[in-house]
């Protein structure tokens, strides 16, 4: 048994801190501070989500000296507080499943009382919130991605009209809305009463032209006026979301112009295009600084397993971290690397795909591409090919090892083959 001066486990941090418990409507703070005789005060206020009321919220913080607070993310209810208390007071974002209150003893006030507590002894992991212009980009390519889902379905929906209608332009034709596909789809949506072969033909582009039969036979079919309307308000719609698409596009690249060679460098990597790139920098940004290591980054973007380990046992590790925006874009992205040619990525996934599967060699790859993405944003690196043979240069030596020892198992010595 050992004896020695009392040692205080958990240290204190932030001596003056604050919690806050957000809502749609109303906020419960929380300053938790030290008196003259060492005991441990608390001051609660209760403030609406009105801007006015936010502002006198923050005065109200920095009159007591409260230079940190500690906000749960709820939704997108604690984006108006941050707005008002950026640039005056540091703001602490927390995983809601970081933090979780004792059952059965859970109020807004006890809430708030919890959060500072935890805030004041450093035990609470701050989550990323990227400066405003990444915010703006963040946005931007969040809409854009939301449109490109909406045009999708809308596609779909005009492939199941026809369908409905015994249209079946789709059977003829390799994409529905290439030129020779809308030229058509705009031929049914005029409403002309019989379409001959002379429209079909005026119609067809490149090697369509010498397919006008079949594509003549495949618009036979029992296309009505209903049809018509429905066709012609989903044209409308698909329209307007290409526009609406293009607009967005035009102004990420606008707000972008600065970086413009970042993102030169980042599409040297196999399977980013401009588009993945931009939303790649909307992401995580064009510094990186919160971020300490790559795995880190990796691990922030859910392209990782957890680590699950109890007596010595290691269990499921399945990262919780699977909803985030740039998780789909580097495994679309990983995906586009897998199917290039002549590349580390490719070779690399077709090894792990024979063990693995598919799935998980994917995220494989997409934990290697955005480390890669680490070094190239970071640092200022460039993208280098290691090549096909990679790995197989890699693992030359041990399987020259491996093959001489079971040779001399077998009574044979292996000697290096010379050339004639």
């Amino acid at each position: 048994m050992t004896t020695g001066k009392k040692r205080t486990i958990v240290n204190v941090v932030n001596p003056i801190c604050c919690g806050l418990d957000v809502h749609k409507d109303s906020i419960t703070a929380c300053i938790l501070y030290t008196d003259t005789t060492g005991d441990d005060q608390t001051i609660i206020r209760t403030f609406s989500t009105f801007t006015d009321d936010l502002e006198h919220m923050r005065d109200w913080l920095l009159s007591h000296e409260c230079p940190i607070v500690a906000i749960e993310s709820t939704g997108v209810y604690w984006h108006p507080v941050h707005n008002v208390l950026e640039g005056h007071i540091e703001v602490v974002l927390v995983n809601a499943r970081h933090i979780k209150n004792v059952p059965g003893r859970k109020t807004d006030i006890k809430d708030s009382e919890w959060l500072a507590g935890l805030l004041r002894h450093g035990l609470l992991q701050s989550s990323f919130i990227p400066p405003q212009e990444v915010r703006t980009w963040r946005d931007l390519t969040r809409q854009r991605e939301k449109y490109v889902h909406s045009l999708s379905n809308y596609k779909k929906r005009v492939h199941k009209l026809f369908e409905s209608a015994n249209i079946k332009i789709n059977s003829v034709v390799s994409d529905l809305f290439g030129v020779t596909g809308r030229n058509l789809m705009s031929l049914l949506s005029d409403g002309h009463s019989a379409l001959t072969l002379k429209d079909i033909e005026e119609c067809a582009r490149g090697r369509l032209k010498g397919k006008t039969q079949e594509l003549y036979r495949s618009i036979k079919g029992f296309f009505t006026d209903h049809h018509r309307f429905m066709l012609q308000t989903l044209l409308s719609t698909i329209a307007t979301l290409e526009a609406t698409i293009v607009s967005l596009d035009t102004r990420i690249k606008r707000l972008m112009a600065d970086h413009e060679e970042l993102l030169e460098r980042m599409k040297e990597v196999p399977g980013i295009s401009d588009i993945s790139a931009r939303a790649i920098i909307a992401e995580i940004g064009t510094t990186l600084d919160t971020f300490p290591s790559a795995a880190a980054l990796a691990s922030w973007s859910g392209l990782c397993p957890g680590n699950n380990e109890s007596a010595g046992k290691r269990k499921s590790g399945r990262n919780h971290t699977t909803k985030h925006h740039i998780k789909p874009v580097m495994v679309e992205v990983a995906w586009a690397a897998s199917q290039t040619k002549n590349t580390y990525y490719h070779d690399k996934y077709h090894r792990l795909k024979t063990r693995r599967g598919a799935k998980k060699a994917i995220i494989a790859i997409a934990h290697r591409i955005i480390k890669c993405l680490y070094a190239i944003i970071k640092y200022g690196d460039r993208y280098k090919e290691l090549g096909m043979d990679y790995l197989d240069k890699k693992t030359k030596k041990a399987k020259m090892n491996r093959l001489i020892k079971q040779a001399q198992s077998l009574g044979f010595r292996l000697v290096p083959a010379t050339e004639e």
